[in-house]
């Protein structure tokens, strides 16, 4: 398997492979001295993720002309978030094109949802340097357009970050940030844990193979133990 059968299902021709390539290579592999390359995909997720807000914010806006702000921003978040990426990303096989570590290919990587999940955005931000908005905004509404009816539908639920959000604005509190307690685990197998708080006092715990997954978790615990605290 090489990038050149990855475009054919994805069905996008890139102009600068080297792009693809780089998006494709997970931090570990570089590490290992697998490659006489120094890039990643860590810099290229980055930017994908910009662009894939942007790219369903657009369009949620040009098509839901009649939903006000607040509905606009839980549908984006129920469609950009790691679970939907992690699905596109399956749904194209991408795991099968990663170039990993020893580490991280022994230990599951090609399946692990927030290794796809980065990929995915690091092919979007790829696509974007090699052609522009309009091949990026083609491609995100192409993969995504079945997660999108979903979400416009009521098919899809929130993340628990949105839902704990909104169910503590209701009672018209805001104040919460999520915290890394600690990692554990070499690079290639790391494990992050997570705390949520809330006016200075921990609500919620988790962990996760990524920094999202944990504060998932976390909000998770603090959505099952709410009548505990304040809803």
């Amino acid at each position: 398997m090489n990038e050149l059968d990855f475009q054919k299902i994805i069905q996008y021709d890139f102009q600068n492979i080297n792009l693809l390539r780089n998006a494709l290579t997970h931090s570990s592999y570089i590490n290992e001295g697998k490659s006489t390359q120094t890039g990643n995909n860590e810099r290229l997720e980055f930017l994908g993720d910009a662009i894939l807000d942007a790219v369903i914010s657009d369009y949620l806006y040009e098509r839901l002309d009649h939903v006000e702000e607040g509905e606009l921003t839980k549908l984006r978040a129920v469609i950009v978030c790691e679970r939907s990426l992690a699905a596109c990303g399956t749904e194209v096989s991408i795991g099968d094109y990663l170039y990993l570590g020893k580490g991280e290919e022994n230990s599951g990587g090609r399946k692990r949802s927030s290794i796809i999940a980065d990929a995915m955005e690091a092919v979007i931000g790829a696509i974007y340097l090699d052609n522009g908005w309009d091949a990026a905004h083609h491609y995100v509404i192409n993969i995504f357009s079945e997660t999108i009816e979903d979400a416009v539908s009521g098919k899809l639920h929130m993340d628990y970050k949105t839902e704990i959000q909104e169910r503590l604005q209701s009672h018209g509190e805001t104040e919460i940030c999520y915290v890394i307690e600690r990692e554990e685990g070499p690079d290639h197998d790391k494990t992050f844990y997570a705390n949520l708080v809330f006016l200075g006092n921990v609500i919620g715990s988790g962990s996760g193979r990524s920094k999202k997954e944990a504060e998932q978790q976390a909000a998770k615990q603090a959505l099952e133990r709410g009548g505990t605290f304040v809803f």
